[in-house]
């Protein structure tokens, strides 16, 4: 790409990386902690490892936040296990699942790290499901909330910056995928119901964590994809308009104004969807008024015209890591996904494209103008050791590099942004595809095979080792976006 004069990135940035409970944590069945429907659904996708051991961060966090605090971090994204917090529909509290949490935070605020805590990423408790009736259920509200309250009252002396939903859009528009559909019978229609019942859940860690923690903000976390019209046909531009809708816009209005937009109420009344929302609900999620957006942004996306005849296609997601699998969606009359002939892809057919993330900062600044924060972005790739015992992942700081350059364009495009937290430190359980995709700037000595046969994680290295783009990145950030490794322009 063109560079330019570097950009400046404003004093008090908060550089660091994001992680998830259930991807990174293991220790499943250790300090009180009981099942998530995630823990479920992570099996389902052999010939990857499940997430029992993960990057074993649960037994490793002090080694973790030490690499964290070498690099240079000043803040660190992460989420807590709702079921290591809250094991059984009694509502008790598991003093182990506090003591983790609170040593972790702890760790981290004596390193001069922030920690940017998330409520919810994919890890429903099984007992929820089982016996609420998860997220088809209004019953999960009351219990969502205690769940909130819990953590804020715990945490919320030395924690700020909070999340509250990760990827609620993506949750609804891959339900299949990511397990939030199981149970239903009619996703077509209960994925509504579903969506509506998060939404209250939002509200309520919204409220409760302005009334609870002292000088708290708290965001959504919606996944962001940039969709470019394929074309100048204008039919292409409303292609884009319309997958934007669908996938991205419904959610992103809903959190700011609390309410439903005219668009998502038509498709509602045109498709016979009549969600379950009533009068105080919109009242609540009206006085629910976030403090900044999350951004989870990893890839653009390119819409063209679909015909209304056209034959329905789902997304076929690209799921062993070689290139041309992916199978791009067809919703008949509304849009269809294609191939971008003008950016690279990766091994999972996802875009290279560091335009999106300044595009995304853009859009998101000129339609809400509240505070964003980055809190994924990343490189996903096969990698191996080198014959050094050392990884060699030139390709995965092009990445970022690129990427944070264009961060750094929008905040002097007039975005306000107050952090980079890419995806992730260590390597760790990918949604759906193990730990062979591999996205950290450190290395963890393991395979999908190894996890999936060892019998005690005492048995594996699992040693941290630090890529090339650790200390890459290191740099950069410990001279506030300043010192590149190379000449940019």
């Amino acid at each position: 790409m063109y560079y330019k004069e570097n950009p400046k990135f404003p004093e008090g940035f908060m550089w660091g990386a994001s992680s998830a409970a259930w991807q990174v944590e293991g220790g499943v069945a250790e300090g009180g902690r009981t099942p998530a429907m995630i823990d479920l659904n992570s099996k389902k996708k052999k010939p990857y490892a499940d997430n029992s051991i993960a990057a074993d961060h649960y037994h490793r966090y002090k080694e973790d936040v030490a690499l964290m605090a070498e690099c240079g971090f000043s803040s660190y994204r992460f989420s807590l296990s709702w079921s290591r917090i809250i094991p059984y529909s009694d509502g008790k509290v598991n003093p182990e699942g506090i003591e983790f949490y609170n040593n972790l935070i702890d760790e981290l605020v004596k390193n001069n790290i922030t920690p940017i805590v998330t409520l919810y990423h994919y890890d429903l408790p099984v007992w929820v499901y089982e016996e609420l009736g998860g997220w088809r259920s209004r019953k999960t509200i009351d219990a969502f909330e205690h769940y909130c309250k819990v953590c804020f009252e715990n945490f919320g002396d030395r924690v700020k910056y909070w999340l509250s939903i990760n990827e609620q859009n993506m949750q609804i528009c891959y339900g299949h995928w990511l397990g939030t559909s199981e149970g239903c019978t009619d996703w077509f229609r209960e994925q509504w119901d579903i969506n509506h019942i998060m939404n209250i859940c939002h509200a309520k860690a919204v409220i409760n964590c302005h009334e609870m923690v002292e000088g708290g903000k708290i965001g959504p976390v919606p996944g962001y994809v940039p969709i470019y019209p394929n074309t100048c046909d204008p039919a292409d531009q409303i292609a884009a308009m319309n997958a934007e809708e669908f996938t991205e816009k419904i959610w992103n209005d809903t959190y700011v104004y609390g309410d439903y937009s005219g668009f998502v109420r038509k498709y509602w009344k045109d498709n016979d969807i009549h969600p379950d929302i009533r009068p105080e609900d919109l009242e609540l999620m009206k006085k629910a008024k976030i403090d900044f957006i999350a951004v989870n942004c990893y890839r653009s996306n390119t819409a063209v015209a679909s015909k209304p005849d056209s034959e329905s296609r789902e997304y076929g997601l690209n799921k062993y890591g070689i290139k041309g699998q992916m199978v791009w969606p067809n919703v008949p009359g509304a849009y269809a996904l294609c191939t971008n002939p003008y950016v690279e892809y990766t091994d999972w057919d996802w875009e290279i494209d560091p335009s999106a993330i300044r595009f995304s900062l853009r859009y998101l600044w000129d339609h809400y103008r509240l505070p964003m924060m980055i809190t994924e972005n990343g490189f996903g790739a096969n990698e191996t050791k080198d014959e050094d015992g050392q990884v060699h992942d030139t390709a995965r700081i092009d990445f970022l590099r690129d990427q944070i350059y264009n961060v750094g364009l929008a905040i002097e495009d007039g975005c306000e942004v107050i952090a980079y937290n890419p995806w992730s430190f260590t390597d760790l359980l990918s949604t759906g595809n193990g730990i062979k995709k591999r996205y950290g700037i450190v290395y963890i000595d393991t395979t999908d095979d190894e996890l999936i046969n060892c019998k005690d994680v005492s048995e594996l290295s699992m040693t941290r080792i630090r890529k090339d783009s650790f200390y890459w990145y290191s740099k950069l950030i410990k001279s506030n976006g300043k010192d590149w490794g190379k000449d940019m322009r």
